[in-house]
């Protein structure tokens, strides 16, 4: 199993309906030296399944103080290509460390 760190809308049930065939379950979890910002989303698609053209992208700061609460949920190999087709050419996918000293994947800022 994957993990997958989720702060904005793949923590939204109908997302996940959507784009995963099922509710996921996590923990949440906390990444350090990143903030939330915001990004205008064009996808007819993803706007339908989140209900908005305005989501949350991470960026990197460095920063000790900056941090980002989300939930770090488990996927499959399968799950994790579902995720990368929902998010859009804005995100990226990469490997980072977690608060709770768990590895996983996060979408960030390309």
């Amino acid at each position: 199993m994957n993990k997958l760190f989720s702060y904005g809308t793949l923590q939204l049930g109908q997302v996940q309906m959507d784009t995963f065939g099922r509710n996921l379950t996590g923990q949440k979890d906390i990444l350090r030296k990143y903030k939330i910002n915001k990004i205008k989303i064009t996808d007819p698609k993803v706007i339908e399944s989140s209900g908005t053209d305005e989501h949350p992208i991470l960026e990197y700061t460095g920063n000790d103080k900056d941090f980002v609460e989300g939930t770090l949920y488990e996927l499959t190999d399968e799950e994790i290509l579902k995720a990368d087709s929902y998010e859009v050419d804005d995100y990226k996918r990469c490997e980072l460390k977690f608060e709770s000293g768990q590895t996983g994947y996060v979408y960030l800022k390309s």
